[in-house]
């Protein structure tokens, strides 16, 4: 295995990884800055307010998303797995 096939390897793997956490973070993003405008529009500073509707959010997205990014990581698993006779040869 050479340098190149290292970085390619590494590049897939945080490729991958931001593919599969996009959807949690962008989500989880959002909706922290509606509570957080929400708050400031309203001078309610609790820091349940804050927490609880990210938690739902993130939830929520891992029931709809939870699939795709399993079998997308299953799918760069089985990729990997496969392909270390040929790095190792």
């Amino acid at each position: 295995m050479d340098a190149q096939q290292v970085f390619s390897t590494g590049q897939q793997g945080l490729y991958l990884l931001l593919m599969v956490a996009a959807p949690m973070l962008i989500t989880v993003l959002v909706v922290g800055l509606v509570v957080s405008i929400f708050q400031a529009a309203t001078q309610i500073n609790e820091a349940t307010l804050s927490f609880v509707p990210k938690i739902v959010a993130a939830v929520a997205v891992l029931a709809v998303m939870g699939p795709w990014m399993m079998q997308t990581l299953v799918d760069y698993l089985r990729s990997m797995l496969l392909s270390i006779p040929s790095a190792v040869g």
